[in-house]
C-alpha cells in the first residue's frame, strides 16, 4: 500500500510541478562536490534575458569557414560513422538542415582549443515539449556538448537547457529568440590538460548566446553525458565539431572555427607558472635579449642597455662584466665632453642613471656599482637632481 501511495505521489508531482523539467531518480545523484542530481528537476530554470537585435557575425581573418550556406561547404561535413560517408543533411535557404533519423554530422577537419561561431534555428512549427522540442547539440572536440533546444517558452531540466554544457552546467540566462529565428552562439573552448595521468590545468567553455553571456568560463572536468556525471579525465587533443540529430529538423548556418593559440602555461605569455617553468622561461627570455643586444653594434649605449636588460631575467656574470665595462666607457665619454656639449647630455645622463637606480633597487647590480656612483655624482654636481 505504501509503495502504491509513493508512486502515486511521484506521478502527481511530475504532473503538477515538473512535467517538462525532468524526473526524480533519473540522473546520477548528488556527491561530495555536486549538490544537484544530473538533470535535476529541482534545479532552478535560467532567468529570461531579452537579447539585442541580431547582427551578422562574419568570420575573422584566419578562421576556418565550416559552412557558409553553400553546397560546397556542406562537403566539409560527413556522416558521424565509420567510412567517411557523405551526410544526408541538406542545404535549404542557406542553412544546413538536419534530416531526422539520418544521424549526427561531423567536420572532416579536427580541432582542439578553438573559438566557434554558429547560428541555429529551431522549427517554426512548435511541437512537443521539454527535450522533444527543437533538440540538437554542438559538440566540441567531438565530446563536449553545448545544448541546442527550443526553450523560448519551454522549461526543461536546467542542465539540459539551451546553451547548457549538457549534463554539467545550466546557462546563466535564457536569451533565446522566438522559434524559427536564428540564435547566434559564440563558444570559446579549452580542453583540460593532463600529463602522465596527472590533472594539470582545467578545461573550460565560455558561451555567448545572442550577445548574452550564458557560460562564464565554466570548468570542464571531462566530457558530459546523458544521466551520468562528468568525471575527471582527458579529452582528445583534437576532434571533430559534431552536430546532433535528435529527431528535429534544426537548421544551422554561418559556422566558422578559429583555432586558439597555446594557453599561458604553455607559452608563459599569460598567467602564473610553476617555479621551474618560470625559471626556464626567464632563461629563455634572457638568451633572446642577449642575442638581440649582440646585433646592436652601431649604437654602444643602446647595446649596453639591452645587455643590462637581460640581467633582469637571468643573472649572468659574463654579461654583468660586459655591462660594467660598457657603462664605464659611457661615463668616461660623458666626462670628456667639452663644456658647450655637456648641458646637452643632461637628459641622456639622467635616463641612464635611472636605469642603474632601477637595477640596484632590484638587486640586479650592486648598490655601489661604480658607473652608477659616477653618474649620481655628475647629476648632483650639475644640480640636475634639484630639477623637477
Amino acid at each position: 500500500m505504501k509503495t502504491i501511495l509513493l508512486l502515486a505521489a511521484l506521478s502527481l508531482a511530475a504532473t503538477s510541478y515538473a512535467t517538462s523539467t525532468g524526473s526524480p531518480f533519473y540522473g546520477d545523484p548528488p556527491d561530495d562536490h555536486h549538490p544537484w542530481c544530473v538533470h535535476d528537476w529541482n534545479r532552478p530554470q535560467p532567468p529570461r534575458v531579452e537579447p539585442g537585435p541580431a547582427k551578422p557575425c562574419p568570420p575573422p581573418e584566419g578562421a576556418v569557414v565550416l559552412f557558409d550556406g553553400t553546397e560546397a561547404t556542406l562537403d566539409k561535413w560527413e556522416a558521424d560513422q565509420e567510412g567517411h560517408i557523405a551526410t544526408k543533411w541538406v542545404v535549404h535557404d542557406g542553412a544546413m538542415e538536419c534530416v531526422p533519423k539520418s544521424g549526427y554530422v561531423r567536420t572532416k577537419e579536427h580541432f582542439g582549443d578553438c573559438q566557434l561561431h554558429a547560428e541555429w534555428a529551431a522549427p517554426t512549427n512548435v511541437e512537443d515539449e521539454s527535450q522533444g522540442r527543437g533538440n540538437s547539440g554542438i559538440f566540441l572536440d567531438g565530446v563536449v556538448e553545448i545544448q541546442v533546444l527550443d526553450n523560448y517558452n519551454n522549461p526543461t531540466y536546467a542542465d539540459g537547457f539551451a546553451c547548457a554544457v549538457y549534463g554539467v552546467a545550466p546557462p546563466l540566462a535564457n536569451a533565446l529568440r522566438v522559434p524559427g529565428k536564428f540564435q547566434q552562439v559564440d563558444i570559446t573552448f579549452r580542453r583540460p590538460i593532463y600529463k602522465d595521468g596527472k590533472y594539470l590545468y582545467p578545461g573550460y567553455v565560455t558561451v555567448y548566446c545572442n550577445g548574452v553571456l550564458v557560460q562564464d568560463k565554466t570548468q570542464l572536468e571531462g566530457p558530459g553525458g546523458h544521466r551520468v556525471r562528468s568525471k575527471l579525465g582527458p579529452l582528445p587533443e583534437r576532434g571533430p565539431i559534431r552536430l546532433q540529430d535528435h529527431g528535429n529538423p534544426v537548421r544551422f548556418r554561418n559556422i566558422w572555427c578559429q583555432p586558439l593559440p597555446p594557453r599561458g602555461h604553455e607559452t608563459g605569455i599569460h598567467g602564473p607558472l610553476s617555479a621551474e617553468a618560470t625559471a626556464a622561461k626567464r632563461k629563455e627570455i634572457a638568451a633572446m635579449v642577449r642575442a638581440d643586444a649582440a646585433k646592436i653594434t652601431a649604437h654602444p649605449t643602446i647595446q649596453m642597455l639591452r645587455f643590462a636588460e637581460s640581467l633582469v631575467y637571468e643573472k649572468d656574470e659574463l654579461t654583468f662584466q660586459k655591462v660594467e665595462q660598457m657603462a664605464g666607457q659611457y661615463v668616461a665619454a660623458i666626462k670628456q665632453l667639452p663644456a658647450d656639449k655637456f648641458a646637452g647630455a643632461k637628459d641622456n645622463v639622467k635616463s641612464i642613471a635611472r636605469v642603474f637606480q632601477y637595477l640596484a633597487k632590484n638587486n640586479i647590480i650592486p648598490t655601489g656599482f661604480p658607473p652608477k656612483a659616477d653618474l649620481d655624482g655628475i647629476i648632483k654636481a650639475q644640480g640636475w637632481d634639484k630639477e623637477k
